[in-house]
């Protein structure tokens, strides 16, 4: 931003470091604000305010939130959601929905496709995020839950290695679980369980 204030560059130059500038700042502006809700629940036993709201509408809604970055790879969709009425914090349990499929566009091919499931158990849900993509390696999967890591396939994108700790610890409060299988090249799928309180 210095270099710009003083040098005499030219437009086009200027309008690419802009752009720089503009994306750094936004992935900084993403680590502090998970780091401080990382931070905060890794000191939160209990849940807070709870509600009752459609948890197959919220997951709707976070696909449709995300709809600029999957339009942009021509991803399709492949949606099976049972209708589900779920006590808990809303704002969340939509952290958890974006991350996922948030990186299931991320890690996608272009011209590829996403699943999302939601099924409803007796007293349990589970929620499914599928993609094809690049998938993930034996070795780095033991530490895809882990503050700060990034495997040696995530360098080449943006990212904090904090979106999946925050999945999971909002899924450890809610005493729930959450599993991935996944194969280099293949793609990975990612099951979260949480228990449904009547």
């Amino acid at each position: 931003a210095k270099f710009l204030q003083t040098a005499l560059i030219s437009n086009e130059t200027k309008k690419v470091d802009i752009n720089v500038i503009v994306d750094e700042t936004t992935r900084l502006s993403n680590l502090s604000s998970n780091l401080l809700k990382l931070s905060k629940l890794e000191n939160q036993e209990i849940l807070g305010e709870r509600t009752v709201f459609s948890l197959d509408e919220q997951i709707r809604k976070s696909i449709l939130l995300l709809e600029h970055q999957w339009n942009r790879k021509n991803i399709e969709f492949h949606i099976e959601l049972d209708k589900v009425q779920y006590l808990g914090d809303e704002e969340l349990l939509q952290h958890i929905w974006i991350n996922l499929i948030g990186n299931a566009i991320k890690f996608s091919y272009m011209n590829s496709s996403i699943e999302v499931k939601l099924k409803r158990m007796d007293s349990t849900i589970i929620v499914k995020v599928r993609d094809y993509g690049v998938g993930i390696s034996d070795e780095n999967m033991e530490y895809i839950f882990e503050k700060f890591y990034q495997g040696e396939k995530c360098h080449s994108y943006e990212g904090s290695g904090l979106g999946l700790p925050l999945v999971k610890r909002i899924v450890d409060i809610y005493g729930g679980s959450i599993y991935v299988e996944s194969k280099l090249g293949k793609g990975s799928t990612f099951i979260v369980e949480l228990p449904i309180e009547e």
